[in-house]
């Protein structure tokens, strides 16, 4: 059967993570949709960051380090967006414990898609069929869906070029292609379920906005920019602190000085042996 060969000498089936995750997103959307109490809800959080946790051990362990980063970036991110600018609220007007697992289990499934024996095959050409599928979704968004939904998502539709530019320039394209795949299957579960719920219009800039808007998957674009950030200067500081902590151990450490040797002097018509220092007049 063919397998997967992951860095580090692993193997897993192709796909068969991916669909799992894809699997337990609906699912854990839909039983958040059904708790009646926060302590619930903690509780599906708890079981979302170990799935994610389980799941991130079968990636190589530079993915790993990129997916708990985006965890601590996204949630920033999700505190601005939800809570300070309120361009969507959750059901219970909170920031979910889930949510930030599912940040990460979103990039993950990003990441993991770089390897699938699809990309290696197919190449750039699956960028191609998921920007077509997005820029559908946005025009569809201006023209047929208010008629359907009564809004107008201009917002969904302004993310496009910003997607589109990623998708097609950046070498990491199918990170994007695939997580525009789980992020709409996302948004349309979370919304269609009621677990969140995008405002008409945005505050501030008054932009219309669909429930959820098209292209929402090109944030990932800013947060994936921002993980790449993160992770720079993670090195760097490490790279640096080093160098620091090696030339403050060669300044501290003790160094060999020059040897006195005292030379035996001897008094004039005296078989006395003196030191030096006994000589001197002060």
């Amino acid at each position: 059967m063919n397998r997967l060969t992951l860095p580090g000498g692993r193997g897993a089936h192709p796909y068969w993570l991916q669909a799992y995750l894809l699997v337990f997103t609906a699912v854990g959307l839909f039983a958040d949709s059904r708790v009646t109490a926060l302590w619930q809800q903690h509780l599906l959080g708890a079981l979302s960051f170990t799935v994610l946790y389980l799941a991130a051990l079968k990636a190589p362990r530079e993915q790993r380090l990129q997916v708990w980063i985006c965890v601590v970036v996204a949630t920033a991110y999700e505190v601005f967006g939800s809570l300070v600018w309120g361009i969507y609220h959750y059901r219970f007007h909170n920031l979910p414990v889930y949510v930030p697992a599912g940040h990460g289990i979103v990039y993950l499934f990003g990441l993991l898609a770089v390897q699938t024996p699809l990309v290696a095959r197919h190449g750039r050409r699956l960028a191609y069929v998921a920007l077509a599928g997005a820029g559908t979704w946005a025009l569809l968004g201006l023209t047929v869906l208010p008629a359907v939904t009564g809004r107008l998502d201009v917002q969904g539709a302004l993310w496009l070029p910003y997607f589109a530019y990623f998708l097609l320039r950046s070498p990491r394209w199918p990170v994007f292609a695939a997580i525009f795949i789980i992020v709409s299957e996302l948004e349309i579960c979370g919304t269609s379920f009621g677990n969140w719920y995008w405002m008409p219009v945005a505050p501030w800039t008054h932009i219309p906005s669909g429930n959820p808007p098209s292209v929402v998957a090109g944030g990932y674009c800013v947060i994936d920019a921002s993980v790449l950030s993160v992770l720079w200067l993670v090195r760097n500081y490490r790279v640096g602190l080093n160098t620091i902590m090696t030339r403050i151990k060669t300044t501290i450490s003790p160094m060999p000085g020059p040897r006195i040797w005292f030379r035996r002097a001897s008094r004039v018509k005296s078989g006395e042996v003196v030191s030096p220092a006994a000589t001197s007049l002060i």
